[in-house]
């Protein structure tokens, strides 16, 4: 019987071109983050268990992988009660986790305002389906130190330029601020102990609608008073508004967070002197499911996806968890996974790359050295010996991103190789 050789279910192989396209993306993102002043760092795979399940990240520490500890047995699995208990490591579900506890371990070595870069894969048990997958790619950034509106200017200014060097359109960066839902909540009289829940229900509703939402609510017994006020907000007409006080007032109750909205005010005004108008709009009913922000948060909502590109916010009272300090943070996350196909960079160049066609007899030694000699001179270049059908071989090199070939004859020398072009 064969074996079953597939990919573990919710991860992916990659084929040399489709690798190749991946890694040309990523480097547009490395290098428009890099442009904008921010560092590469990078951190394990594995974090601590008790730190993953800290309560910090929201329901993502739900699909947690857990590593167990050495020398656990499937009786002890049996006994557990819980079988995190035997677990003493973890993979990263996000890379937001690890960069506080990177941080906290590395403040003395950091700058005052430290900006990073983190691109790498992260894990989660999710149940696998379109764009969600148990190992993605996720592309962050994030500024430690900065506590005034200047770090998520910087955050969206530098989102937005990547997502534009990548060739994207028709995106915009919907923003909030959790405070604004909190105090919206209040005023609306909802029980502050009801807020988690109240919150968890209206992150849906670009899902459920207005409809589910309020049906949910209503479902698990909150206060009717507050549910049928917050059930006329949400039904109030759409008006597409300016990004501004009067934009965030008319939309949202009485009672708001006076410094919440003069904090989005200001990131609103410095981003569209940046970026344009109509790229970043208020949404008074974004919430991020995650449970360590504390004020503004954003995502990128794309009209033809169903989901959104990325998003972020600041955490402010992450970092302080490890260090016992608090330390204001912000940052940005792109879903790679979930944008990549919608990316067409154009092919470039592709003159550096060639290939060396030589027949069964030739010597090892003397295709060796031109290899060397041609690369010395900055190409890429494969050695393929000649099959009988040229055909296939020469379709593969156009697929692997090779532009020339050349033959090779035992009196060959770099500069005697006549290259011609695959097509």
């Amino acid at each position: 019987m064969a074996t079953q050789v597939n990919p573990p279910r919710g991860m992916r192989d990659f084929l040399p071109a489709e690798k190749a396209r991946r890694e040309g993306i990523l480097s547009v993102i490395r290098d428009s983050y890099r442009a904008h002043g921010f560092d590469e760092i990078e951190t394990p795979v594995v974090e601590d268990s008790a730190r993953l399940h800290s309560g910090l990240g929201g329901d993502n520490e739900k699909l947690a992988f857990a590593v167990m500890k050495r020398g656990i047995t499937v009786d002890d699995l049996r006994e557990a009660s819980d079988p995190l208990v035997l677990a003493d490591l973890g993979l990263r579900f996000d890379l937001t986790v690890p960069l506080a506890r990177f941080y906290a371990s590395h403040r003395p070595e950091l700058p005052t305002v430290f900006r990073a870069i983190q691109i790498a894969p992260v894990w989660r048990a999710e149940r696998p389906q379109k764009g969600r997958y148990r190992q993605f790619v996720q592309c962050d950034i994030d500024i430690i130190g900065e506590a005034g509106p200047m770090a998520e200017i910087e955050l969206i200014t530098a989102t937005v330029a990547t997502l534009q060097a990548l060739g994207l359109t028709g995106f915009t960066v919907r923003v909030n601020d959790r405070r604004i839902l909190l105090s919206a909540l209040a005023s609306l009289g909802f029980d502050p102990a009801d807020n988690d829940s109240v919150l968890i229900t209206v992150d849906k509703l670009d899902k459920v609608g207005v409809d589910g939402v309020i049906a949910e609510l209503r479902s698990k017994g909150i206060t009717e008073a507050a549910v049928s006020q917050l059930e006329n907000l949400l039904r109030r007409p759409a008006e597409r508004l300016p990004f501004g006080e009067a934009g965030i007032r008319a939309v949202t109750p009485d009672g708001v967070d006076t410094a919440a909205v003069e904090s989005l005010v200001a990131i609103g005004d410095a981003v569209a002197g940046v970026i344009g108008e109509g790229v970043i709009e208020f949404d008074p009913w974004l919430v991020r499911g995650m449970g360590y922000y504390t004020g503004t948060i954003f995502e990128i909502a794309h009209p033809d996806l169903g989901y959104s590109l990325g998003g972020g916010g600041r955490y402010d009272g992450m970092i302080g968890r490890f260090l016992g300090t608090d330390v204001p943070a912000a940052g940005f996350s792109l879903g790679f996974e979930r944008f990549v196909d919608l990316v067409d960079l154009p092919a470039g160049s592709r003159a550096d790359a060639v290939a060396l066609l030589y027949e069964a007899d030739a010597s090892p030694a003397h295709l060796a050295a031109l290899q060397s000699a041609l690369v010395a001179q900055g190409l890429r270049v494969r050695l393929e010996r000649k099959p009988r059908n040229v055909a296939p071989l020469l379709a593969g090199l156009a697929a692997s991103g090779f532009s020339r070939i050349a033959t090779v004859r035992a009196d060959s020398t770099p500069d005697s190789l006549e290259f011609r072009p695959l097509e």
